[in-house]
């Protein structure tokens, strides 16, 4: 038996390797890749044999003597660029053993070659003198190779470790980096707008999750729906729509932790990698070009994608440049009722007109049970239309000035810009009683669902539509520099060190408008459907703007939000024999500062300023017959009417800053000890890391500053266990910490109370953070040519975590000043800061855990056994099941299916991914008990055909069945009230690539 690795290619020039003490299989395997060289060895040779450490820049010769040097072994060449492992003193092999020789990608894969059986190193070396090609791999490429990059890299992992690899340069599996992401077992998505925003790692909210980006941590904004629960992200949640995937070849999930890696995220890190020129030899050219349409929207969109490469002075030196830029019309259009509520939650009563009952309401208590039912709120037809604009630039400059030295200065920027335009036909259900002043209404006849709780069919009387027209406009910039290098001082010792700054700002414009109506006859069905009601407007016309009397400004707004992070760290790496000592220091300061500005609010009469519905086809995608149009605002007859100057009047008291500087430094070692015929890797070590915290505001107009500061000890352990080559077994410990979320750390526009002594609204800048005590056991079996199957079970018990309470305590410092300025501050009350109590409703940490517990399991299956053309066939799988108390975002179960079909010519992919519901928020809104989101079925195609070496078209389909997304209501708790429903369209793109 013999192993093939590595395309074959000149090794004159020296190469930068990374390789651990490891099997022989694995780490010839490893050479040849990054040595970029041809390597063939007789497996009984290498099996059970150890092979060193190389690290650094050397030529391949030097590698292959460090690498087999103690191991009875040598490499003899065999060609340009060809190489064979024999035993010492073994007669160097024919150069024609290896020039029919075909490649594989997955380095750990072993291929049938030579029936080399003979005892002595003659009869070796004839062996492998034999013809090869008949039964060697072939190259891997395509999706079943980017598996196979992503799979050694799990398997030589000490931690617990997850990989997406582009196939080549600009060649990400998704469109979208969430998209890519979710493929990963214990990994599930949000969307927006049909497209992923951000994730759920672990049953962990998005908050929990630490991003990096080429090795230090980065915030990502975006503005969003209200409606959908977003709005500008002012949070720690990485929003990853905001770049496009072609910037990045690689992304690596990391599920335990390890001392060298910094803090921040119970939940895992997400480490993303821009291309850099090393990772190309040579000079390159990728270019690419599709056309998206949306069944939606009817519509056709560009996207295109430029990445050159190069690397000379005998590949001293590198750039890379690339660029992506992508339009993407998007229309989320639906049903609504935000949200049920009945007349008893709601502290009203209906209207007493006697109107007709079908069915028996449920007694709540009320006088009357026709209080108890609950009814939509604000039932309506639902338009968001986006028009977005994303731009991504790369540039990367990588020099080796003299051997074991290399620099890189990376820079990345991103913009992403949304024109959305939202109409809703809101009809006034909101509060209830007697007609008047836009409000109330007059019933005529309710029909009670058989569980007596709900009114799934009204009529009324004397409604006013409140019709809402937005107009929302926003920019999302995202920017990072960073210069990095590292340092092979001798053999046994590296330094590296980086210093990177990035700035996120998101800024939105706002205007909304409601247009309210003449009192009119309204009638809701939901009886043939539980997601979008039948609607009855009787003789009144929605769309006649001379029904509309009169329209309110309640939103003419500016929001802004800039996140900025430094990062400055460096480490020193000591390497003897097997083990490996690590130790470094970090320094981090982020920065978030959230602003506002209000422009003017007048009342006007609309009639002017109103025009037909705008989108033709409003609908269809969703329900037959599509849904009913209405009268909107004209936004450009509102621009040139005057009603506003366009003057903003900043809001100094919703501004806030909070600003987080992080001092750590960390010791790790990491090693390898043999157990008779297994090999047990090991990596130990421990973290320490102080964290300042300083919030700012302006309340009463005195500016305060608060400032706070805590410590954490964080050890973690790591073992995997190589029971065989082919199996290994995980076992990880660690304290781990996700920092208070910032809206917690807010102290802006408090309220406080002096008759009562009472303090509400106010974030608290003195909370600690969650803590979590993590253990992670898992097993991997690694078979046939690129099969994976593994199963992990983990456990986080958050011992410290927060909560909201009700505290009785002095008024810090602080806040002194401002409450003496407050105009409503008396010294009458009594209620001196300096010296009386206050009651604090606010946010405490708790030592109230919770146990999230969970199971993961992954089954990778290339059809390689299977002849012919069956053999191309494979299938990519894995299930995650999370068990924990209700918490925001946690599905208790999900899974992804890809099936794929991949000649490396040919290649076809479809792909489902499905997760549970999930929940929103506990207490849920207007009564419910929790609101939760539909966990939806996601089904993604992809094509490709190489019509030569350098030319490839591709088709990609994205949620090809045009799935729903739906938000609803729990009721009493044991209610199902829908209160947003939508779709967006399958999203089909066509296009070519081009490689040089």
């Amino acid at each position: 038996m013999c192993m093939v690795a590595s395309p074959v290619q000149a090794a004159a020039q020296t190469r930068q390797f990374a390789i651990e003490a490891q099997p022989a299989e694995t780490a010839i395997s490893q050479l040849g890749r990054q040595g970029d060289i041809q390597i063939i060895a007789a497996r009984r040779l290498t099996h059970a044999v150890r092979t060193n450490a190389v690290r650094g820049e050397m030529s391949v010769d030097d590698a292959l003597n460090r690498l087999l040097a103690g191991t009875g072994l040598t490499a003899r060449r065999t060609g340009p660029g060809s190489y064979a492992i024999v035993a010492r003193a073994t007669p160097p092999m024919s150069p024609r053993t290896l020039t029919q020789t075909s490649l594989t990608a997955a380095p750990s894969v072993q291929a049938p070659v030579a029936a080399a059986q003979a005892a002595s190193p003659a009869a070796e070396a004839a062996a492998a003198d034999e013809e090869p090609a008949a039964n060697s791999e072939i190259l891997v490429t395509g999706f079943r190779g980017s598996l196979a990059k992503a799979q050694d890299l799990k398997r030589r992992a000490v931690n617990l470790t997850e990989s997406i690899m582009a196939e080549d340069m600009a060649k990400m599996p998704d469109l979208n980096l969430s998209e890519s992401i979710q493929r990963l077992p214990g990994v599930a998505i949000s969307r927006e707008g049909g497209e992923g925003r951000n994730i759920t790692l672990r049953g962990f909210s998005p908050d929990f999750t630490r991003t990096t980006l080429n090795g230090m941590e980065v915030p990502a904004s975006s503005d969003g729906l209200d409606s959908g629960g977003f709005t500008i992200n002012a949070g720690r949640a990485f929003d990853f729509h905001v770049f496009a995937s072609e910037l990045f070849n690689r992304i690596d999930v990391q599920k335990t932790q390890r001392a060298s890696i910094e803090e921040g995220g119970i939940a895992g890190t997400v480490d993303l990698y821009s291309a850099k020129p090393f990772d190309f030899k040579g000079f390159h050219v990728v270019g690419s070009a599709q056309g998206g349409y949306n069944t939606m929207t009817r519509k056709v969109d560009p996207r295109a994608t430029v990445m050159i490469s190069d690397t000379f002075a005998d590949d001293r030196i590198g750039f890379l440049l690339s660029a992506a830029y992508s339009k993407r019309t998007v229309y989320q259009e639906g049903f609504s009722s935000v949200r049920w509520t009945s007349p008893y939650v709601n502290g009203d009563s209906w209207a007493d007109t006697n109107p007709t009952v079908t069915g028996t309401p449920e007694d709540c208590g009320a006088a009357d049970r026709l209080d108890c039912l609950w009814a939509p709120r604000l039932p309506r037809a639902d338009f968001f239309g986006n028009d977005q604009k994303r731009l991504g630039l790369t540039g990367s400059i990588q020099a080796k000035p003299i051997d074991g030295l290399t620099l890189s200065l990376d820079a990345l920027y991103s913009q992403l810009d949304n024109d959305r335009y939202s109409y809703n036909s809101m009809e006034w259900l909101l509060t209830h009683g007697t007609p008047g002043n836009f409000v109330g209404q007059t019933p005529l006849s309710f029909t009670v669902a058989p569980d007596g709780k709900q009114l799934v069919a009204a009529a009324f009387d004397d409604v006013t539509s409140w019709y809402e027209s937005r107009h929302q406009t926003s920019t999302s910039k995202f920017r990072q520099f960073v210069f990095s290098g590292d340092y092979e001082v001798t053999s046994n010792l590296k330094i590296d060190a980086m210093v990177g700054k990035a700035r996120d700002t998101a800024d939105r414009t706002e205007l909304r408008f409601y247009a309210r109506s003449v009192p009119h006859y309204y009638a809701y069905d939901y009886s043939d459907s539980k997601d979008v009601a039948k609607v009855d407007y009787g003789d009144y016309d929605p769309n006649d703007a001379t029904n509309f009397i009169n329209a309110t400004t309640p939103a003419n707004r500016l929001n802004n939000v800039v996140k900025d992070n430094f990062t400055a760290k460096t480490n020193a790496t000591f390497t003897k024999g097997r083990f490996t000592a690590q130790a470094g220091f970090a320094y981090n300061r982020r920065l978030v500062r959230y602003s506002e500005a209000q422009g003017e609010l007048p009342t006007f009469d609309p009639s002017s300023y109103m025009t037909a519905f705008p989108y033709s086809h409003f609908g269809s995608g969703v329900v037959s017959g599509g849904l009913p149009t209405f009268a909107v605002m004209d936004f450009d007859a509102i621009g040139s009417s005057g009603l506003f100057s366009g003057n903003y009047t900043t809001n100094v008291a919703a501004g806030w800053e909070v600003v987080e500087k992080t001092t750590g430094g960390y010791g790790e070692v990491t090693g390898e000890i043999d157990i008779g015929s297994m090999t047990l890797r090991l990596d130990g070590g421990a973290r320490w890391v102080r964290t300042d915290v300083e919030s700012s505001a302006v309340i009463s107009g005195s500016p305060v500053d608060v400032k706070r500061h805590y410590d954490n000890f964080l050890p973690s352990f790591n073992a995997a266990l190589n029971i065989t080559p082919d199996l290994v077994a995980r076992f990880a410990y660690a304290r781990s910490m996700t920092r208070p979320g910032l809206a917690s750390l807010n102290i802006a526009a408090p309220v406080f109370e002096y008759t009562t002594r009472t303090v509400s609204n106010l974030g608290n800048p003195a909370l600690k953070p969650y803590l979590s005590n993590d253990f992670d056991l898992g097993f991997e079996w690694y078979f046939s040519k690129g099969g994976l199957f593994s199963v992990g079970v983990f456990k986080k018990n958050i011992i410290s975590s927060l909560t909201t309470s009700v505290v009785q305590q002095s008024v810090p410092q602080e806040y002194w000043a401002a409450i003496y300025a407050d105009p409503r501050y008396d010294a009458s009350y009594q209620a001196d800061p300096a010296t009386a109590q206050y009651t604090f409703y606010s946010t405490v940490n708790s030592s109230d855990g919770n146990s999230v517990k969970g199971l993961e399991a992954t089954l990778n299956v290339p059809f390689t056994f299977l002849p012919g053309a069956l053999s191309y066939f494979g299938i990519a799988s894995n299930y995650t099941h999370v068990s924990a108390r209700d918490s925001t975002g946690l599905s208790p179960n999900s899974y992804n299916f890809t099936a794929y079909y991949d000649t490396g010519d040919l290649g076809l992919r479809l792909s489902i991914n499905k997760r549970d519901d999930y929940l929103l928020s506990q207490p849920g809104g207007n009564g419910h008990v929790q609101e939760r989101k539909y966990g939806p079925t996601q089904v993604d195609f992809s094509a490709y055909y190489n019509l030569t070496k350098q030319i490839s078209v591709n088709l990609q389909g994205i949620n090809i069945t045009n799935e729903r997304e739906r938000i609803y209501g729990t009721g009493d708790g044991t209610q199902y009230l829908v209160r947003e429903f939508s779709k967006t369209g399958a999203q089909w793109f066509v296009g070519a690539r081009y490689q040089f």
